[in-house]
């Protein structure tokens, strides 16, 4: 049991979500969460050149790893009815920032969750379609996830509901508002108002879990106007070894192109306060060729506040110029406070 709840903690370190959080109230059904880290790490490698063919510094630089503040609120209604909310910043840890405080607004949202008749949320969230399928890949703290995330068609203007867990089970939907209200003819796009829909179903039970989930990619949340798809799962073989594998594919679109089928396999090795992660990827892209790519990871916890890392990826993807395997791998080394 403590080695499960070990595997436990150390995977969701990695992971982007809230790693924990300390409780300033708690009183008559009413909680309130401070949570948030610190990180600083070096960085170097990567590409050579970029999409069009010109050359870039891939130099080392002294960077913020995703330093991030928030805060998670909620209040019980009703013995089964609980409203909640959250607010969460993210900053740059690493200059002397005194223009502005934060960076971004990465999470602001309220919702009820009801054990009996499931979770509405409204605002702007991590899609739910990260959260119940492609999250199992999403374990790397900078580069190495090739799975759409976070912010697919969603994060802002979104309203989504999901099922409490029946036998495994749970389904989810989520609309996305792209609107035109205020807007001049002139600065109106070609779309005009979109609405994007998701949706899917997340299974888990004991060790394994699978998510499949389809996305509504339209060209105002930067996709191509097709369909999106991916059902990806992970499986626990034992307290310290989990692994994942995955597909997400899209149709091709005869105006803006982006189709693709992608197939990951990886996995996370966790021994005392270390764990180690390693992912493959194969990309075949319709419209170009067929590329791979990888990622790999180290990180030791110091304490239950304080880890340290070193990430490698390297992204494999087709270059208008030849670059030297070396030079194209990024390289990621650093430490996180937690708090």
């Amino acid at each position: 049991m403590k080695k499960t709840l070990l595997a436990a903690t150390v995977s969701a370190s990695l992971s982007a979500s809230v790693a924990q959080a300390t409780t300033l109230y708690d009183q008559e059904g009413a909680k309130f969460d401070i949570y948030g880290r610190i990180a600083m790490g070096i960085a170097g490698g990567g590409p050579e050149f970029d999409s069009a063919g010109n050359e870039v510094d891939d130099g080392t630089e002294f960077v913020d790893v995703y330093s991030r503040l928030g805060f998670r609120m909620s209040h019980d209604v009703t013995s089964d009815l609980s409203a909640f909310g959250r607010l969460e910043w993210r900053f740059t840890g690493d200059e002397r920032n005194t223009d502005q405080g934060f960076n971004e607004i990465r999470q602001s949202y309220i919702g009820l969750a009801s054990k009996q008749y499931g979770t509405v949320q409204a605002g702007n969230f991590d899609s739910l379609y990260y959260q119940f399928v492609s999250a199992p890949f999403d374990v790397y703290l900078d580069r190495g996830l090739l799975f759409n995330a976070t912010g697919l068609q969603s994060r802002g203007d979104s309203i989504g509901y999901y099922t409490p867990e029946l036998n495994g089970f749970t389904s989810f939907v989520q609309l996305k508002q792209y609107s035109e209200r205020g807007s001049t003819p002139a600065e109106q796009s070609e779309e005009g108002e979109v609405i994007a829909a998701q949706g899917g179903v997340h299974y888990q039970q004991g060790p394994f879990k699978v998510g499949f989930g389809t996305v509504e990619n339209v060209v105002r949340g930067g996709g191509n106007g097709e369909m999106l798809y991916g059902l990806i799962g992970s499986y626990a073989l034992s307290d310290q070894l989990t692994m994942r594998l995955g597909a997400e594919t899209q149709d091709n679109s005869a105006t803006y192109g982006g189709g693709f089928e992608t197939l990951g396999l990886g996995g996370t090795y966790t021994t005392g306060p270390w764990a180690f992660t390693a992912d493959y990827y194969n990309v075949d892209r319709d419209e170009s060729e067929e590329s791979s790519a990888w990622a790999a990871g180290a990180y030791y916890k110091v304490s239950s506040a304080f880890d340290v890392f070193v990430e490698l990826a390297d992204g494999d993807a087709p270059s208008v110029r030849q670059e030297s395997t070396a030079n194209r791998t990024y390289w990621l080394s650093g430490a996180r406070y937690h708090f």
